[in-house]
């Protein structure tokens, strides 16, 4: 069989016309969906939260590839009541694998409604802490301080503790300062109550919170929280923890460190060694 006979075979004008048809559909339907997503878009702004928005419009862009899915698919000839019958025998096959699914998806609608947190929160969940980035419907997508992407699935944030590090103006940077036990309290709460008054990034109401909080094996241990906006979080405690070694030195307060002091035998001299690798005889 010669080419003109292939070709006079397969490439007949039903066919031409039927590609015609689906390339004429592709043609206006394609920029049509562009069209309408852009403009989903920005009807939605500005209305709804960002995860709400994103929500709208990601089912509206996938309502309309479905409907140019099943209109290319008429132009081939398939019928989409065979189409239906066929999806329902293989649903009740995939119906027992999709459960894992249709929880991330009814946990994605608990998370929307709920709003725990919102799209641009710094968040913290099993360990992970990142920017939320969006909410989808099977899964959450964070973008963590050191540039990763993380996908945690919808379940899982419905059943873990998160942490929303961003959700109020003001947060407290708490630091633990430890002291000898030789030291004077009073001129030690005294000092640290001016390195809050003089911190430009520390807020004066609330108060800071100063306070003697335990007695420990080789330290009194003092609570020193100040308040601050949660936007400059690190930068207030990386200035407070500056300070604070700083003013001590200044003033000869001790932030002491454990000793460990081993003993080979009666006669024999004690030989301390330090956190720091130094041994002492």
């Amino acid at each position: 069989m010669d080419i003109n006979s292939l070709i006079n075979q397969y490439i007949t004008p039903e066919r031409l016309n039927v590609i015609l048809r689906v390339l004429l559909t592709l043609a206006i339907g394609i920029p049509l969906i562009i069209l309408l997503k852009k403009l989903t878009k920005r009807v939605v702004q500005n209305r709804l939260s960002p995860q709400s928005e994103q929500l709208v419009v990601r089912f509206i862009y996938y309502i309309s590839v479905l409907i140019l899915l099943v209109n290319v698919l008429n132009e081939f000839g398939f019928k989409l009541s065979a189409l239906l019958g066929a999806a329902g025998v293989v649903g009740i096959a995939i119906g027992f694998a999709s459960q894992t699914s249709v929880s991330n998806i009814i946990s994605g609608i608990f998370l929307i409604s709920e709003k725990p947190f919102v799209v641009g929160d710094v968040i913290e969940v099993s360990g992970v802490r990142g920017t939320v980035q969006s909410i989808d419907l099977l899964s959450l997508k964070l973008k963590t301080f050191d540039n990763q992407f993380v996908r945690v699935p919808n379940e899982t944030m419905i059943k873990t503790e998160v942490t929303n590090l961003t959700r109020f103006p003001e947060r407290r940077v708490n630091i633990n300062v430890g002291v000898a036990y030789k030291e004077d309290l009073n001129k030690v709460r005294r000092l640290l109550a001016e390195i809050a008054e003089s911190e430009p990034l520390a807020l004066k109401d609330p108060a800071p919170v100063i306070m003697v909080e335990n007695f420990g094996d080789s330290s009194i241990d003092f609570l020193f929280g100040v308040w601050g906006k949660t936007e400059e979080f690190f930068d207030l405690k990386t200035s407070l923890m500056i300070r604070i070694k700083e003013t001590f030195d200044a003033n000869n307060i001790e932030i002491p460190f454990p000793h460990l002091s081993l003993y080979a035998g009666e006669e024999s001299k004690p030989i301390r060694i330090t956190n720091e690798g130094s041994v002492n005889t």
